[in-house]
C-alpha cells in the first residue's frame, strides 16, 4: 500500500499591540502551535491606540528573540507588513491579533492596534482574527486559558472555511467562569464621561489625560456590548469599506458650486 503524504501543517501570524514580552501573545502562540506552525512578530514594547498606523519616516529594527518569533521597534501594522514582505519565508495562512488585555468593542476597533494588525493582515487578503480579553486594564489577573483555547478553535474553522473577502472577525471574550457560548454581533457605541481629564503638574503646570469611564452603550441584542454583558464570547465582522452606502443617494443629489 503506497504511503500517504504527510498534510503540510498551516502557517500561522501571530501578533498583538501589548508587545511581544505580553502574557496574552504568548498564551495565544502557545495554544495556536496545536492548530498550525507559528511565527511571532510583535512590537517589542507596548503599542496600545497605535491604530492603523505604519512607520515611514525611519527605519525598522527586528531582534529574533526566539525561533520563529520577532521583535520589531514598531506598530503592530508594521509587524504584519515586514512579517509577510520581509521576515517570513512563506506566506502565512492566518493572522491572529492579541491576546489583548482588554476588551475592543464598539468605536475601540477604530483606535486599537490589535485589531488593525489584523485589519492589516486582511489588507494582504490573508484570513486574519483579533482577540481580545475583558478585563481591568493594568492588572495583571488575567486568565487567558479560556481566551487562548476559543482563539484555537476559531482559529482551525477559519482555516478551514476561509472569511467573506475583505472581512476580518473581532473577538471579545468575556471574564467569567462560565462562559455560556458565541454570539455574531455588530458593533455598539459606547459613551463616555470626562473623556479629557485636565491636571497640574507641581510646577503648576497642565497635563491632560485622554480616557474616561463608561456612561452607557447603545446597540440593541445584538450588538457585541451586550453578548459580553450576558457572558457570550462576541464575534463581530467587520468590513474593510468604510463607504456609507445608505448616503450615497443623498450625495448625488448635491449640487456643490
Amino acid at each position: 500500500m503506497a504511503l500517504q503524504k504527510r498534510k503540510k501543517r498551516p502557517v500561522i501570524l501571530v501578533s498583538n499591540d501589548d508587545g511581544i514580552h505580553a502574557e496574552g501573545i504568548k498564551r495565544l502562540a502557545s495554544a495556536l502551535r496545536r492548530v498550525g506552525s507559528v511565527y511571532v512578530v510583535a512590537p517589542d514594547r507596548e503599542r496600545s491606540a497605535a491604530s492603523h498606523s505604519l512607520t515611514l519616516h525611519r527605519p525598522l529594527r527586528v531582534l529574533e528573540t526566539a525561533k520563529q518569533t520577532y521583535a520589531v521597534d514598531g506598530t503592530p501594522t508594521d509587524c504584519i507588513n515586514l512579517a509577510v514582505h520581509g521576515i517570513l519565508s512563506v506566506r502565512p495562512d492566518l493572522v491572529v491579533s492579541g491576546i489583548n488585555r482588554g476588551i475592543n468593542l464598539g468605536e475601540d476597533v477604530s483606535y486599537s492596534g490589535t485589531v488593525s494588525a489584523a485589519m492589516e493582515g486582511t489588507l494582504l487578503n490573508i484570513p486574519s482574527i483579533a482577540v481580545s480579553l475583558e478585563g481591568e486594564y493594568g492588572k495583571e489577573a488575567y486568565d487567558y486559558k479560556p481566551a487562548a483555547a476559543f482563539a484555537a478553535k476559531i482559529a482551525r474553522h477559519v482555516l478551514k472555511t476561509g472569511l467573506p473577502k475583505d472581512t476580518l472577525i473581532n473577538v471579545n471574550i468575556p471574564q467569567v467562569k462560565n462562559i455560556k457560548g458565541y454570539r455574531i454581533t455588530h458593533l455598539g457605541k459606547r459613551f463616555f464621561n470626562d473623556v479629557v481629564v485636565e491636571k497640574l503638574d507641581p510646577r503648576g503646570k497642565k497635563y491632560y489625560w485622554i480616557g474616561g469611564s463608561v456612561d452607557r452603550w447603545e446597540g440593541g441584542k445584538e450588538c457585541d456590548f451586550h453578548a459580553m454583558q450576558k457572558g457570550y464570547i462576541s464575534i463581530t465582522p467587520l468590513h474593510l469599506d468604510l463607504t456609507n452606502y445608505s448616503s450615497l443617494e443623498e450625495l448625488n443629489g448635491w449640487k456643490v458650486r
